[in-house]
């Protein structure tokens, strides 16, 4: 298990859509989660050496969401995600969603590194700390 301390926050910026907004006129709580997601894996994306991500893909097993306030079609919206430690197959990651200095949700979230032939969970091996966990950060 990693006793590192948490990787450097990963800024990855929303576009919000017209099909985001439910019937009260904000954006549906669901598609935070999408947010998460896509903050998470492009996360992966930009740090992992390029024949990880080629072998290796990620399922979510747990999201504790904390909704603050609503956003809405127009707003500039920001994921500020950081991986705070990765065991085994397991990676934890902590992501807070804003628009400007306002947090509008906060998600706590693990995730299961895959072998993407086999589909069966993948250890993250401790070569890749060195990526996520740089020394001095």
């Amino acid at each position: 298990m990693s006793a590192a301390p948490a990787s450097s926050r990963f800024a990855f910026p929303i576009k919000v859509l017209p099909e985001d907004i439910d019937f009260m006129g904000h954006v549906n709580n669901a598609r935070y989660l999408n947010w998460v997601q896509d903050a998470v894996l492009a996360h992966w994306n930009k740090l992992a050496p390029a024949e990880e991500v080629a072998s290796k893909a990620w399922v979510a097993l747990k999201h504790e969401i904390t909704y603050r306030k609503p956003a809405f079609l127009e707003d500039d919206v920001i994921a500020q995600t950081v991986l705070e430690r990765y065991n085994g197959a397991r990676a934890f990651y902590h992501t807070v969603i804003q628009r400007g200095e306002e947090v509008l949700a906060e998600v706590k979230s693990s995730w299961c590194c895959i072998d993407a032939k086999t589909l069966r969970p993948a250890r993250i091996g401790e070569h890749m700390r060195e990526f996520f966990f740089p020394e001095g950060e």
